[in-house]
Formats: structure tokens, sequence, C-alpha cells
């Protein structure tokens, strides 16, 4: 390990934030193999949180196609940890919510989740740091869906 600092010596910003997403993922799969959810886990969490969120409420948080989302909705559905509504308000759409089975892997998911964020040194005192990460994802989700960004 001596060698990543200096290997990564020039990594932009981004470059790291990845490099944990990925991490804090693989180690929740090696806490909780037997589940065999892969990133769909991370699913299950947002869809928990925010009952009747949509495919495309996903597609916008994790940056995934439509098409690995709803390959991904269709595996947890077929599972039996998610249920899809469609949305009286927009037929084209589903609402999406977890179930029983959901529910009862959601606080291990999360104790593992934060057993994994004190390990790497993530603490209560880090407030300030998420929320100008979660501003910043905000921002860079606007700038695309603005088309700002076109040169």
């Amino acid at each position: 390990m001596d060698k990543i600092p200096n290997v990564f010596d020039n990594a932009p910003l981004i470059g790291w934030i990845h490099n944990i997403s990925k991490n804090q993922l693989k180690y929740l799969n090696s806490q909780i193999e037997e589940l065999n959810l892969g990133r769909e886990m991370r699913y299950i969490m947002i869809i928990y949180d925010n009952p009747n969120c949509s495919q495309d409420d996903l597609v916008n948080i994790y940056g995934e196609s439509k098409a690995n989302i709803a390959k991904s909705l269709k595996k947890l559905e077929n599972e039996g940890y998610i249920i899809r509504k469609v949305n009286p308000k927009n037929r084209r759409k589903y609402m999406l919510k977890t179930t029983k089975k959901a529910e009862d892997v959601v606080p291990k998911i999360r104790q593992i989740s934060l057993d994994w964020e004190i390990k790497v040194g993530i603490d209560e005192n880090d407030y300030e740091l998420k929320e100008k990460i979660k501003k910043i994802a905000i921002n860079s989700m606007n700038l695309i869906d603005n088309k700002e960004g076109k040169l």
C-alpha cells in the first residue's frame, strides 16, 4: 500500500470519489455475500428511504443508464425486494416501494455501512463535508440537465 499515495498523487478528486464509492460497495458485498445483491443494495436503501421514488430518480442519483437501472430493478422485483406500481399521475412511470423482505435487510445494510464509515474515518463531525459533496453532486446533475456544460 505504500505505493498508492505516490501513484495517485496527481489523481483528480473525482477519481478519489469513485474509488471510495467502489470500495464501499465491495466492502458491503463482502459482509453480506449471501444476499448476492451487488450495487442493487444501494437501490434498496434509496427506495426504502424514499417510498414512491422512480426509476428516473435512481438514474439521476447514481448516473447509471436507464437500461442498467431497469435491469437491476427487475432483479430486485423478481427476488421480492421491491414492488413497482404505476404512477397515477404519469402512467408511463412506476413508483417504487420496498417489501417486507427488503425492510428486514435494511438495518443490517445500514449498520455495515456505518461500520465502514467509521473504519475509513468518516464520523458525525463530517456533516459539513457530506453536505458539500451532496451540493456538488446536485450541481453536477443540474449542469447536465440544463445542458450548461455544452461547449
